[in-house]
């Protein structure tokens, strides 16, 4: 099974300050991943790395069958990795659909178009021309993995999905990413929500001080379990 997403003993973080530590682990395709941990221990500075938002100290990363040693932030999408932000990031002086247009920019030949995108999110056809951040949170994390899914990637990654949404919400997202994982479209989630993680993930890497300390299927283990890993 060829890696969509392969980080080898990396070392990242902001300035001097060291985040990951030797970290590895790997995204295949068709796999859909999930990264457990509590608060501080490097989630979101796995993300960060890949999208060169934080410094890629030593070790590579390979994305979309390419070795990177150094990362700039146009390489991700173009690798085939797209990310649904923590917080979604809608810009507030676009529309509905200029957000989503924000995510073809990189121009990479796919399935998800604007139509295709509608036809996943109908509410989102709907309010097309209302400004972004004028829905509700559910709706803004839909218009957030529509733009994410316009970029046509291989794998998405998402930065904790349910932060702030109602737990119904939190079930249909479940049930969207279940359908993405069946369309083809691998999934690295990050996530504190275990509802959510169970519902959409069948693998698990928990994190513990910048490092991958145990991996897993989901299969077989009890909820007791993983809520262990992400309780203070």
């Amino acid at each position: 099974m060829s890696a969509l997403l392969s980080l080898h003993e990396v070392n990242a973080g902001y300035g001097r300050a060291r985040v990951l530590h030797n970290l590895t682990l790997e995204i295949g395709r068709g796999q859909r991943v999930a990264i457990l941990g509590r608060n501080g221990v490097g989630k979101t500075t796995v993300v960060n790395t890949c999208l060169g938002l934080a410094n890629l100290q030593s070790g590579s990363i390979q994305m979309g069958g390419k070795h990177f040693k150094r990362l700039r932030s146009f390489n991700a999408a173009w690798a085939g990795v797209a990310v649904v932000p923590q917080g979604r990031r809608i810009v507030p002086t676009l529309t509905v659909r200029e957000n989503l247009l924000l995510g073809a920019a990189v121009k990479r030949p796919g399935p998800w178009n604007i139509e295709s995108t509608f036809g996943l999110f109908p509410i989102l056809r709907e309010r097309a021309d209302t400004p972004g951040t004028a829905m509700s949170g559910g709706q803004q994390q839909m218009l957030a993995i529509g733009r994410a899914l316009m970029a046509n990637p291989d794998l998405l990654i998402l930065d904790e999905p349910s932060e702030g949404l109602a737990p119904v919400v939190v079930d249909e997202l479940g049930v969207t990413l279940r359908k993405l994982a069946d369309s083809g479209t691998s999934i690295l989630l990050i996530e504190q929500n275990i509802r959510l993680v169970c519902a959409a993930t069948d693998r698990y890497h928990v994190l513990s001080k910048g490092a991958v300390t145990e991996s897993g299927l989901m299969k077989g283990i009890t909820v007791e379990s993983l809520h262990k890993h992400i309780m203070v």
